[in-house]
């Protein structure tokens, strides 16, 4: 009996040491793998620990230190110097480089010099990466040799989040210089790209855009982002540039464009363009399988664009759809190359937009063109309102195949057209008879809840939404 009790207490305290130990281990695992967190001060010193007392004072030294799991956070104030990412994340462990509590964080790069291509932040061939809340600003060359770059990924670099910063004045002024806000290129295979949320302003580009996604790029999202009063393209999704290594997977495609505010993007007076109102809001190039939806578009010279700039290539599946397009110079929407020398635009549709007084310049864009080698494209659901040249399509090519076009709304003025193939109609019915497109669209006076400010819905109970549904 003494024995079973003494062999029970010598089996209990080797349990409860056991389960002591498991403890003990735990509590080290989950301290190894508690995300690290690194600081940044304008009043720090490089060979402090980083902690939040004892801060470090530059970027770089804070991003050299990250690995995977770890936070960078960069205290309010302006820096003079920007960085390069160092180190990759990972997906249970992300790398983070962020301001702190939305404190403002600046990054100027007024004091820099270059001989070479330059970004304030620089990611290239990482992975896992997160760039959120910095303000990036005053990077200028007057060199056409080089571009200047916000932000910079390069390389294979995948599930990259490009998130609530804010761009402007960053400036080539060469005639035949370029700059970046945001510029993603996939010289490697990417994946993953996501940029949301960002205000991308005030950049002088040169032959360049604002935000642009080049290259051999799978899987984007570019969400939520204000681009607004640059001086060439506000959004670009490009392929067909020769900037993949694989050429047969060289352009951007499985993405999403949805959420923006796009305006006041125009090349005229850009010495590259000179008075060529050229620039798109939303430009694809090239590029394949995108949605562009519910993004509002005003005030560029073009809207929205969708072709390829490359003979024999094309923009592919895009999906157009549920954007407000108003007031741009040129034309509202447009497709195809916009000379043959061009690719074109095939198997998109352009389903459910509203494209309000487009052609502001009186250029004869109207509010939708249809250029060079369009191919099995659909057109339906839209409502237009034109501007006082009347025009509302604007088809000067005959390269136009398999479009077919119906349930569209055309409001009614006391003038207006539709040109097809070459060919002028200055009233609805002969317009649907000779193209034998429209069966189901309707031309009459269009009831918007409230045009004056830019409330497009339209009236419910209307003969227009009738159509449009």
């Amino acid at each position: 009996m003494r024995l079973s009790i003494l062999i029970a207490i010598v089996l209990c305290l080797i349990s409860a040491g056991i389960y002591s130990i498991a403890a003990n281990n735990k509590k080290e695992v989950e301290a190894v793998t508690v995300p690290k967190q690194l600081f940044v001060a304008t009043d720090g010193d490089d060979g402090n620990e980083g902690t939040k007392e004892k801060p470090l004072r530059t970027i770089q030294a804070a991003v050299d230190l990250a690995s995977a799991g770890t936070t960078v956070y960069i205290r309010k104030g302006t820096y003079s110097d920007g960085f390069d990412v160092t180190n990759s994340g990972t997906k249970e462990a992300p790398l983070v480089i962020r301001n702190y509590e939305n404190e403002d964080v600046v990054i100027s790069g007024k004091e820099q010099t270059m001989d070479e291509d330059a970004a304030l932040v620089n990611v290239d061939s990482k992975r896992y990466i997160t760039i959120q809340g910095l303000t990036l600003q005053d990077l200028t060359t007057d060199s056409p040799d080089y571009a200047v770059m916000g932000i910079s990924v390069s390389g294979n670099s995948s599930y990259i989040n490009i998130i609530q910063n804010h761009i402007h004045q960053i400036r080539n002024t060469a005639d035949e210089g370029n700059a970046h806000g945001i510029a993603v290129y996939g010289t490697g295979k990417m994946e993953q790209i996501r940029v949301m949320d960002n205000m991308v302003e005030e950049l002088t580009l040169g032959a360049s855009e604002a935000v642009v996604l080049n290259g051999n790029i799978d899987g984007f999202a570019v969400t939520g982002n204000t681009v607004r009063h640059n001086n060439n393209i506000g959004i670009d999704l490009i392929g067909y540039e020769g900037v993949a290594e694989d050429s047969e997977a060289d352009y951007v495609r499985n993405g999403t464009v949805q959420g923006n505010v796009v305006h006041d993007n125009s090349s005229y007076g850009n010495p590259a363009y000179g008075e060529d109102y050229s620039a798109g809001g939303i430009y694809v190039d090239g590029a394949k399988n995108i949605k562009i939806k519910g993004n509002t578009v005003f005030r560029n010279d073009l809207g929205i664009e969708a072709t390829s700039e490359h003979k024999g290539q094309y923009a592919e599946n895009i999906l157009i759809t549920e954007n407000k397009v108003y007031e741009n110079n040129y034309t509202g929407i447009s497709i195809g190359g916009y000379d043959e020398e061009r690719g074109g635009t095939k198997n998109s549709s352009i389903t459910y937009n509203v494209l309000y007084q487009n052609d502001t310049k009186d250029l004869y864009g109207g509010q939708l063109l249809l250029q060079h080698d369009i191919r099995d494209n659909d057109i339906s659901h839209n409502v237009f309102t034109s501007s006082k040249t009347g025009l509302f399509i604007s088809n000067y090519f005959l390269t136009n195949y398999n479009t077919t076009m119906n349930r569209n709304v055309y409001d009614k003025d006391t003038e207006n057209s539709w040109v097809w193939k070459q060919q002028e109609y200055n009233d609805f019915g002969s317009y649907q008879q000779a193209t034998g497109q429209e069966e189901d669209s309707a031309y009459l006076e269009v009831h918007y809840m409230d045009a004056s400010s830019k409330d497009f819905t339209l009236k419910v109970g209307t003969t227009a939404q009738a159509v449009i549904d």
